[in-house]
Parts: C-alpha cells; structure tokens; sequence
C-alpha cells in the first residue's frame, strides 16, 4: 500500500510539474547555473545546497534530541545509518584514518545523497519563468531551482576542498619526507647496480604520480557533475517525446533508476576520495599498529 501511494503521489507530481512549467512548456537544463534576480547574487543552485543542509541539520537535530540507551525511532534510524557509513569506511581505511576522517566522508556522502535525491523532486529544473527582449520574444528560462550537483562549481568545490584535505592528511601522517619519498622513491628491496636503474624509472613514475594527483579533483567534479546533469537532462528529454498531458509517461521507469544513480553516485565520490587517501597513508600493518 506504501509503495502505491509512493508510486501515484510521484506520478501526480510529474503531472504538476509538466502543467505548472514556465508556460506549459519544456526547457533543457541551461549547462550553467543562473542567478535568480540580476541584483541578487544567489544561483538557483545555491538554494538547493541550502535547502539540502538545512534537511540535513533537521534530521540530525531531531535524531538526536532525546537521546537514548536504547535508541528508537528516528534515533534508531540515524545511527544505524551513520554506523553502517564508519563500519563501511573503517573496512577500507583502517580504524585510525576513519575515526581521523569521518567527520568529512560522512557529511560529504549524506551531503551528496540528499542533494541528489532533492533534483529529483518533480519541477526542479523544469518550473521557472521565460526571459523575454523588449519586443516580449522568448529569449531565455530561468528555472527556480536547480540540482546542487548539477551545478560544475558545486562538484568542484567538493572535489578541491578533498584535494586540500588530502594534503594536509598525506603530510601528516606520512610526514613531508616521507610523503616524498612515498611519491617517488624505489619500492622494493634493491641494491647495487640494480637500484642505480630503478632510480629515473621510479622518479619518472612519481612526475607521472604527481599529474595523477593534480587531474583527480578535476576527474571528481566532472564524473559527479556529468552524471547528475545527464541524469536530469535525460528525464527533460523523454517527457518531450510524447503529448504534454503524457508527458511523464516515458520518464517515470528513468525517474526510479535515478533513485539508484542519487545514491550510487554518493557512494562513488566517497569511496574514490577514501581510496585516494589510503593509498597515500597505506604504510601496513606496523603503522596501524603504532596508533
């Protein structure tokens, strides 16, 4: 009964959206996003991030208002989640790095995972209102709202703050030596002549190493950003191939797959970002065991 009324009230909502759309129309997602008044420097972007965040803030709010030993309801629920999110990273990381690092992959995963969820609410990108010239020719729409993640600057300041991060954490745990010495010193036990061969192959592995490094926050923004942004646009495609009273016919079984792309995609960016930072701090067993 749950699922069915999910089902119709998401049908109902894309019938709205598709009716209430800046003159009954369709429109592509613009590639940028679009500053609502020419006064007024806020993006329709920027209020999905804080819508996003004050949701956010909200549940951890209400989760943890009445705390209790014996944890229920939204309490329950929270800490379930947030403790499958540290077991899942402490598998991959390490109990020292995950306990250093949560505070980040997990605001940043339930960042993105509610962000996405919030661009699909039917007449995100699609309801606004038409620019028009002074001879009242359509020139232009300007949509209300606009996924976070489908916005370049978003993902890029999520990828950069990471790469930010990932030095301080590489320096720290490994030292600025060993950093070095990490990127660009031989691995494995060699001597002699052997080791004097093995010296420019490995620098030049560690200039390659150090590109690698550079194009990963750039990697990051794009495969977010290309996706989510693909994701809505695709949608905005499929409900102009039929009549408009039909028009959420042809998206609707998309519309549920990007339910899985939402959360798939936050999954993706933080464990890419937690991989990137064990391989730097990845010194085996005698480092774990030394803190």
């Amino acid at each position: 009964m749950t699922r069915f009324f999910g089902i119709t009230l998401s049908v109902w909502l894309l019938c709205l959206a598709s009716a209430f759309g800046a003159e009954g129309g369709h429109h592509a997602l613009p590639l940028d996003a679009q500053r609502l008044h020419d006064w007024l420097p806020v993006t329709n972007s920027m209020i999905m991030v804080w819508i996003a965040v004050i949701l956010i803030v909200l549940f951890c709010r209400i989760a943890t208002g009445k705390m209790s030993l014996v944890p229920a309801g939204v309490q329950n629920f929270a800490e379930w989640v947030f403790e499958s999110l540290y077991s899942f990273l402490e598998g991959l990381m390490g109990a020292h790095l995950t306990k250093r690092t949560f505070w980040f992959f997990g605001s940043i995963f339930f960042f993105i995972l509610v962000s996405n969820y919030l661009g699909l609410i039917p007449g995100v990108g699609t309801v606004g209102w038409n620019l028009q010239n002074a001879a009242g020719e359509n020139v232009g729409f300007t949509p209300w709202l606009r996924g976070a993640n489908a916005d370049i600057n978003m993902t890029a300041a999520m990828a950069f703050t990471f790469a930010l991060l990932w030095i301080y954490w590489a320096v720290t745990e490994n030292g600025f030596g060993g950093l070095v010495k990490h990127i660009f010193a031989p691995k494995g036990n060699f001597s002699g002549i052997m080791l004097v061969m093995m010296v420019p192959i490995f620098l030049f592995v560690g200039v390659l190493e150090i590109i690698s490094i550079a194009i990963r926050p750039v990697a990051l923004s794009f495969r977010l950003f290309g996706n989510i942004y693909g994701g809505e646009q695709t949608l905005e495609k499929l409900m102009t191939l039929v009549p408009e009273w039909l028009s959420f016919l042809p998206a609707l079984p998309f519309y549920f797959m990007e339910l899985l792309v939402g959360f798939v995609q936050a999954l993706v960016f933080t464990l890419l970002c937690a991989i990137f930072l064990k391989l730097i701090c990845d010194h085996g067993d005698e480092h774990e065991e030394r803190h």
